[in-house]
């Protein structure tokens, strides 16, 4: 049986989101910016600790507010499919405190507005472009202390211009969700090399 995960990655405008998703499923970047204006799915599969799993990927537009019941989600074309989410990727420039604080008010909101139960969503915090370490706005151990003590989340820094734990981020991701019961066997997990230029990939 296949495993089936809806990940939903939201972050502020020029984070890399879409940078971050097409190095992970293609292993393709561009240095070209090109804002994502519409809600884009992609449906890669993965092999984690021998079981596959299908990926459904959100990539979301800039929202103004996590959708705060089904209707909003519904009105809103750039949210369909963001509440029921299984787990939540979102992005932050690590030279750009707004985009961190973007990341703040939203994790606050889904906490707050996704159906009772379902706080417990798994959620990862990226701080992209890490190739560009010298401009980064807060020193790293203060946003991993804060993002996994304080909201508990799992924390994970990239960069997609050189594919720079991208795989890890997801493998971590998948982990937290496996972890929480999206399967009950979650042994060990282990990173046995992706494959090149292919839609699946084995972690």
């Amino acid at each position: 049986m296949v495993e089936t995960l809806s990940i939903a990655v939201i972050g502020a405008p020029g984070v890399g989101k879409t940078s971050i998703i097409r190095q992970f499923i293609y292993n393709d970047f561009s240095d070209a910016y090109a804002p994502t204006t519409c809600r884009y799915v992609y449906r890669p599969s993965v092999i984690l600790n021998g079981v596959m799993y299908d990926l459904k990927i959100l990539d979301v537009p800039p929202i103004s507010s996590f959708p705060a019941s089904s209707s909003q989600e519904w009105l809103d074309v750039r949210c369909r499919g963001v509440r029921s989410a299984n787990a939540y990727i979102l992005v932050y420039d690590i030279c750009c405190v707004e985009s961190f604080e973007y990341v703040k008010m939203i994790r606050q909101q889904i906490v707050e507005h996704r159906e009772q139960g379902s706080s417990d969503v798994p959620i990862l915090v990226v701080g992209s472009k890490r190739d560009q370490q010298r401009q980064r706005f807060t020193p790293r151990r203060a946003v991993s202390v804060l993002v996994k003590k304080t909201w508990k989340c799992g924390y994970v820094e990239c960069s997609a211009k050189f594919n720079w734990h991208v795989l890890l981020l997801f493998k971590e991701l998948l982990g937290i969700a496996v972890a929480r019961g999206l399967r009950h066997n979650h042994a060990s997990i282990r990173l046995q090399g992706a494959l090149q230029r292919n839609r699946c990939c084995v972690m």
